[in-house]
């Protein structure tokens, strides 16, 4: 046994192991990122917006759980490199709405590939199948998260 060694007591849990794996996931996909001068909730917006459409500032925060605050601050930086659009609601001028832009449109590709570089190498282990497998339990596991 050495001092690096994980205590067996955890690793026997499934909870610990996708804490640990997650983490440093996260924390390769945040360092790609970086480099762009980027974080994963700029991600997350664009994807939203890419995904979803336009969306209310206000609701754009909540699909994706985000303090109204933050997500001023979020919004003003993609603004200002101009991957997301904001203008006033026609409809009730005291509200936001934003849309990716195609500049969005583009960095959100670029961000993908690099978050889908660092899955190829934290799933490396893994064959295509056994990666199908873990994909489509942990999307079961997901969706049931807000189920309670």
């Amino acid at each position: 046994m050495t001092e690096t060694e994980t205590p067996p007591s955890l690793t026997a849990l499934t909870t610990y192991l996708l804490s640990r794996v997650g983490k440093d996931a996260r924390g390769r996909i945040a360092a790609r990122l970086a480099r762009r001068e980027l974080r994963m909730w700029h991600m997350a917006v664009l994807a939203a917006l890419a995904d979803f459409g336009p969306h209310a500032q206000r609701d754009l925060g909540a699909r994706l759980s985000i303090d109204p605050s933050d997500m001023t601050k979020i919004l003003d930086e993609l603004v200002a490199r101009g991957h997301v659009d904001r203008t006033r609601d026609p409809r009730d001028r005291r509200r936001f709405s934003v849309a990716v832009s195609p500049s969005g449109v583009r960095e959100l590709a670029r961000l993908t590939a690099e978050a889908r570089a660092v899955q190829d190498e934290v799933l490396a282990p893994l064959d295509a199948r056994e990666r199908e497998r873990l994909h489509a339990l942990l999307a079961k596991v997901f969706a049931h998260r807000d189920v309670r």
